[in-house]
Order: C-alpha cells, then sequence, then structure tokens
C-alpha cells in the first residue's frame, strides 16, 4: 500500500503552483505577451555575467574529476571558510568555516536547522503571512507549527499573540524577514523585542529557544528600509540562506545554515547537518555551484528593477482603493482584495487575464499576493487589467 500522508498531500497541491499552470496554459492559448502572470516567485533577472564567466573558467581549467565529485558531506571546507569570512565583514559577526553547512538552497538549509533543534512533538511558532511550505517542513521534522495570527496593520510581529501561544514546548520560532508574502522587513526594534522576550522564555522554561532565521531574500531591500541581521541580536540564530533570489539561481539549489558561533554547540550542530543528510537526502550540494558561488559572495544581480515594479504597483493600486502595506524588500506584494473571499476575487481577474495568488494559503484571509518579478514594461500595462476588474466592483 502507498504512502497514506503523500497521497493526501496530493488533495492539498500548492495554489501558487495550480495559478501558475492555469496562467502557462493562458499564455499558450494568447500569448505571453497578453498574460499578467504575477504567480510564481521565479527571478526575473539574469544572474550576473561574472557567474558565467566563473563557471567556464571551472569547467575548462579544474580537473574535472574533483569539479564532479562528490563534496565533502559538510560542505567544501574553502567554500565554507570563503561564507564566514563575507557574513563577518559584511555583518560583524565571528563565523568560521565550522559554523557554515552548505545545503541545497534555502529548502534543504531550512529541513536540516529543524532537525538540528526539534524532536517529535516540540513546537515551532512561525507568524502569519509565512510561506505555506513551512507546513510540511515542520511537520516533516516532527515537529509541530503554530501560526501567531497576523497583525495587518503593519505586518510585524504580534507580540500580544506571540505571548499567548509560547509555552514550554516551543523548541524554535520560524522567522522570514523579508517576508514572503507581505514584502515586510522586521525592524531592529522588532528583532531586540522578540530576542528578549525568547530570553525571558528559556530562563522560565529552563530550555534553549532557537531562532531559525529564513532569509533568501535578504539583498532585496528597498532605499531606506532598516533590515538587521538577526544573528547579530540573538545568540541561538540559525540563519537559513539561499542564492536563488541574490544571484538569480533558483535552479542551481545551493544555500547554507549558519549556525551562530555564540550558540551552544554551534559547531557540533553543524555536524548533525551531516547525520541529518543521511535520513534526508539533501547531502553534496554539487561540487561546481558550491565553487562558483564561493566566487560571488559579495555579488548580486541587477535588483533594481524590483524597487522599481514595487513602486510602481503600490502607487497604482493603492490610486485603485486597494489597502495595502508598503513592501520593504522582495519582489511581493500583499493587498487586501476586494471582497473577503480572495478565492473568489482571484477568480474574478482572471476574465482579465491576471493571475494572483490567494492568502489564504499564506495564513491570512482576504489577502491576495502578487510575485512581480515580471518586465517593468509588463507591470505598467498590468495597471489597466486592474481598472477593468475594479470597475467589476463599483
Amino acid at each position: 500500500m502507498i504512502a497514506k500522508n503523500y497521497l493526501e498531500m496530493l488533495q492539498r497541491k500548492s495554489v501558487i503552483r495550480e495559478m501558475a499552470e492555469a496562467s502557462a496554459k493562458a499564455a499558450a492559448e494568447i500569448g505571453a505577451e497578453n498574460v499578467f502572470d504575477y504567480t510564481l516567485g521565479n527571478p526575473s533577472v539574469p544572474a550576473p555575467p561574472k557567474f558565467t564567466e566563473i563557471m567556464v573558467e571551472l569547467l575548462t581549467k579544474k580537473d574535472p574529476v574533483a569539479l564532479h565529485g562528490y563534496s565533502p558531506s559538510l560542505g567544501i571546507r574553502e567554500v565554507k571558510e570563503a561564507v564566514a569570512q563575507s557574513l563577518n565583514k559584511r555583518f560583524g559577526m565571528s563565523y568560521k568555516g565550522t559554523h557554515i553547512f552548505m545545503t541545497n538552497g534555502a529548502a534543504g538549509a531550512l529541513a536540516h536547522a529543524l532537525r538540528c533543534v526539534v524532536e517529535k512533538g516540540d513546537e515551532v511558532i512561525t507568524f502569519a503571512p509565512f510561506f505555506p511550505e513551512y507546513v510540511p517542513y515542520v511537520t516533516g521534522a516532527g515537529g509541530v507549527l503554530k501560526v501567531v495570527p497576523a497583525d495587518t496593520n503593519s505586518f510585524q510581529i504580534n507580540f500580544d499573540e506571540l505571548e499567548k501561544m509560547l509555552n514550554p514546548k516551543v523548541m524554535a520560532i520560524l522567522i522570514n524577514t523579508p517576508n514572503n508574502p507581505s514584502g515586510m522587513v522586521y525592524a531592529t526594534e522588532t528583532i531586540k523585542k522578540l530576542a528578549e522576550i525568547l530570553k525571558q522564555k528559556e530562563r522560565k522554561y529552563g530550555h534553549d529557544i532557537y531562532i531559525i532565521s529564513d532569509e533568501p531574500y535578504r539583498e532585496i531591500i528597498f532605499a531606506g528600509v532598516d533590515s538587521p541581521y538577526i544573528s547579530r541580536y540573538y545568540d541561538k540564530t540559525l540563519s537559513c540562506y539561499s542564492y536563488s533570489k541574490s544571484l538569480s539561481l533558483p535552479g542551481e539549489r545551493i544555500g547554507y545554515v549558519a549556525v551562530n558561533p555564540a550558540c551552544r554547540d554551534a559547531e557540533t550542530m553543524v555536524a548533525m547537518c551531516g547525520q541529518i543528510s543521511r535520513g534526508i537526502g539533501h547531502n553534496c550540494p554539487a561540487s561546481i555551484i558550491q565553487l562558483a558561488v564561493s566566487g560571488m559572495l559579495y555579488d548580486t544581480s541587477d535588483l533594481s528593477v524590483y524597487e522599481a515594479n514595487k513602486n510602481i504597483l503600490y502607487k497604482e493600486l493603492t490610486r485603485l482603493g486597494f489597502s495595502c502595506v508598503e513592501p520593504g524588500g522582495t519582489f511581493y506584494i500583499f493587498p487586501r482584495a476586494l471582497e473577503e473571499d480572495a478565492v473568489a476575487f482571484c477568480k474574478k481577474a482572471v476574465k482579465y487575464h491576471l493571475y494572483l495568488v490567494p492568502g489564504n494559503s499564506f495564513g491570512v484571509e482576504g489577502y491576495f499576493r502578487m510575485s512581480y518579478c515580471i518586465s517593468t514594461e509588463k507591470v505598467k500595462r498590468s495597471i489597466q487589467a486592474f481598472e477593468q476588474l475594479v470597475k467589476e466592483y463599483h
């Protein structure tokens, strides 16, 4: 008999993927230029030319047996050292290579980080709106995901609700800043307050509480926005990073877990990650990609298009009557729908070739997500479609 758990998951397919598939079908029928696809968070700018140059050099000059062989289970030592030094230089930290574990993207990083600190029945708290895949990530690690309701006025942390949910079973807080889907960035004061609350609860409960910081959008920050490096403010932080967004390399599946050196058993946790890999199959990211990104640690793609698109959408959507908190980063915006049923709203939008994602699966009903990693020209043309959609409601 096949596994019941995954059979049931087939009935709960990703809404994001379903809308993306519908958009692709429409594009095949009427032309991609006529479809405004705001579904997938797939970077729309190319990787830097330097990345291609490094790859060509590796392929033409490095011993192919070494280049294409298995990497060490904890990652290539010189790559880990380079990552550690880049974090130290940029954020004033004191990482060593032994605090870094190379992973298959942020998903692989989260899979390892959760298993480092969560055992069966332990609770992990996250904050709405949240990336829907956190549910299988946490349950797959044996934990129980608890969701703090959103503060829809700011999409910062709802501390009153957090205090109600903290209890001795909580072993980790899973945060995502800059946030998918809201685009909001937790301010320094927000992180300081969270850290102080967790320290108080640790003393009360008599055990460590970790922050697992999901940071794939760390480099996509808009002008004037306060974006702290979480580990600077809380010792027991496991930072989970991906180069998918900063370098536009989502298909290369490369990232890392960085365990704060001030965290008790930091190096032991990294060593544990090698054992965790044995059970989940996320072991040995591609050697060539590890080596390539190690030469790109201070570079990004040209990310300016995302802020340009955000500025247009925020201005025009609010002009049309949408309620929306202005994003501080990422390439997402999370407006309130024009009716309480966001699913119905997104279905109506399809009539105008607008493909949007209802916010229900992100833990906030009545809102919708737009991933604006599309051309600025197309963003501008989509405003007329939104105007037609708004007229339907008036």
